[in-house]
């Protein structure tokens, strides 16, 4: 796993480690068992803090999510991923994308508009249930 830090987002590393993580459990591309990348290695990959890879690392053991082996490193104890729902959803998704795509819009449209329609949708569900 490969992290990706984005130093002026506003959001605080160790938390945007801690968002890819579950990403990744969330797609599968995290199994249980796997396991997670050294604080040596993605000191060396991203150049941050070892401290802040351990608290990230700290924070994701917590959730219940991975779990440190002494000498072995961390690994993975159970996935977010939801068997078969996102198959059709990915394709679907993809399509979509392409469309938009194509119509001209670039990342930051696209950005807030999934992000418009989903904060309604919850929005709604909240006050719906």
């Amino acid at each position: 796993m490969e992290f990706r830090i984005e130093r002026r987002s506003g959001v605080p590393t160790y938390l945007q480690i801690v968002t890819q993580v579950k990403q990744a459990l969330r797609l599968g591309t995290l199994q249980p068992g796997d396991r997670l990348p050294t604080a040596k290695a993605v000191v060396a990959q991203t150049a941050v803090n070892p401290n802040t890879v351990l608290k990230a690392y700290r924070e994701l053991e917590r959730d219940g999510l991975v779990e440190p082996r002494p000498g072995a490193g961390t690994f993975v104890l159970r996935s977010l991923a939801r068997p078969g729902a996102h198959e059709q959803l990915r394709g679907d998704l993809e399509e979509w994308m392409e469309r938009a795509i194509a119509a001209g819009l670039d990342r930051e449209d696209i950005d807030a508009l999934v992000a418009d329609v989903r904060d309604r949708h919850f929005r709604r569900e909240r006050t719906n249930g």
